[in-house]
């Protein structure tokens, strides 16, 4: 079947699909592959669950004979064929965000700032990916009037790859630093595969990209590119300037636009002075797209950070800090530093190891190890394996299970803890002990 085909079947269906236990009435089902599953043996639940069609690409599956299914060489490429082609019929902005920290969070506040003005798509939790992507765009409808597609790597080409589904008119990459180098292979692999975005934007026509003064690598990035460019950081010189005002631990900012007297004030509920050019991304793109100032800074003041990144929690005994939603090196030593500077007694630091470093693994864990050192935390606790594998001062414990059984037996009060790790630790799982 050829997409025109398979786009008209899709229209009339009421959503896509690709978990069986999850099929709406008239859901259209992709039988997904992946490395320890093979959604075409679910195609037959899809049906009786709900689904009005089924796209399978094994011919152990497919039934020939019932029209509802659908034959495809390859589910995966069909899916993405697919949104591709329900992308082109809109014509609107599509933001397309990628970066190594922050592209979640800020995704999320500029979908309240423009929300308050335009009805938005935005990518839903962390579906980033060659299947998120697709997904997302495949949630665009008349109603909608701008598009935030959230783009994420672990290897070379993935941006790329991304891109040329969503075909973004409006670029942002929030920042460029050590994560799954193990994909990657290198800094500079990662850098070379966030250009990707770049890149595809400067082929636009009238490509546009929102860029962080401030980081001397996406200045880097952007040169010799065509693009037309908004900027945020912290001169005058920029579209947007900010700076921050106070930590108390949420973070209060200013922000003036270029040429203007008029400073803003925002107090927001965010924690960590590395949420700031977060924040001034949400204010440039806002100011671009004319929202007035005030619907910027309410938007920014409401949003409430969720899903364990950045959030601050009272409990009964301490004050938690939790940033456990993902790790790596540039995102570990901000985390840290924001808390090594922010004023506060007792505290204590949980820390979970950092995954798919790769060949710099040990080296990242010890230059975390050593920034702790130069601190007077009253206590510091280290989650993983790789904590192990060389000589320091502090508590080690090979998973989260370990830790919990630990602060059973020795509960901590009265203490402002940070958490942070990476996702695959869990170290959510001690929250309920602290």
């Amino acid at each position: 079947m050829n997409i025109s085909s398979l786009y008209s079947i899709f229209l009339s269906c009421s959503e896509v699909t690709t978990d069986s236990r999850d099929c709406k009435d008239q859901s259209l089902f992709f039988a997904l592959r992946g490395e320890s599953f093979n959604g075409n043996a679910y195609a037959e639940k899809a049906l009786t669950s709900g689904s009005a069609y089924v796209v399978v690409d094994d011919p152990f599956y497919y039934r020939a004979n019932d029209t509802r299914y659908i034959w495809a060489e390859n589910c995966l490429t069909t899916l993405q064929q697919l949104a591709n082609h329900h992308r082109k019929q809109f014509d609107i902005p599509v933001l397309g965000i990628t970066g190594t920290n922050g592209k979640t969070t800020t995704k999320e506040l500029l979908a309240a700032v423009l929300s308050t003005h335009f009805s938005v798509l935005f990518t839903q939790g962390n579906l980033n990916n060659q299947i998120g992507v697709p997904l997302t765009l495949l949630r665009l409808k008349p109603q909608h009037q701008f598009a935030i597609i959230e783009m994420g790597a672990s290897h070379k080409g993935d941006i790329k790859e991304l891109v040329e589904i969503a075909e973004p008119t409006f670029g942002l990459i929030t920042n460029i630093g050590k994560a799954h180098i193990e994909g990657f292979g290198s800094l500079e692999g990662v850098k070379s595969t966030k250009e990707e975005l770049y890149t595809y934007i400067d082929q636009k026509k009238e490509g546009f990209i929102f860029r962080n003064a401030d980081d001397e690598i996406l200045q880097e990035l952007s040169k010799n590119k065509n693009f037309g460019q908004f900027t945020y950081g912290s001169s005058a010189k920029e579209n947007i300037m900010g700076r921050i005002s106070t930590l108390n631990p949420y973070v209060s900012f200013e922000w003036k636009s270029q040429g203007s007297t008029d400073i803003q004030e925002v107090s927001t509920q965010l924690i960590g002075s590395y949420n700031l050019p977060n924040l001034l991304a949400a204010v440039s793109i806002g100011s671009y797209f004319n929202i007035p100032a005030l619907a910027i800074n309410k938007a920014l003041s409401n949003y409430a950070p969720q899903n364990n990144r950045s959030q601050l929690q009272h409990t009964a005994y301490n004050t938690l800090i939790i940033d456990a939603y993902n790790a790596n090196p540039t995102s570990m030593q901000a985390s840290l530093q924001n808390f090594i500077d922010m004023a506060s007694d007792n505290k204590v630091v949980i820390l979970g190891e950092m995954g798919e470093l790769g060949v710099i693994r040990k080296e990242e864990h010890q230059k975390v190890v050593e920034l702790i050192k130069g601190t007077t935390f009253d206590d510091v606790f280290l989650v993983g394996k790789t904590y192990s594998e060389f000589n320091h001062p502090y508590s080690t414990y090979r998973n989260v299970e370990e830790l919990v059984n630990q602060l059973q037996a020795r509960p901590l009060k009265n203490k402002t803890i940070l958490i942070k790790g990476s996702r695959s630790v869990h170290l959510e799982k001690a929250i309920p002990e602290l």
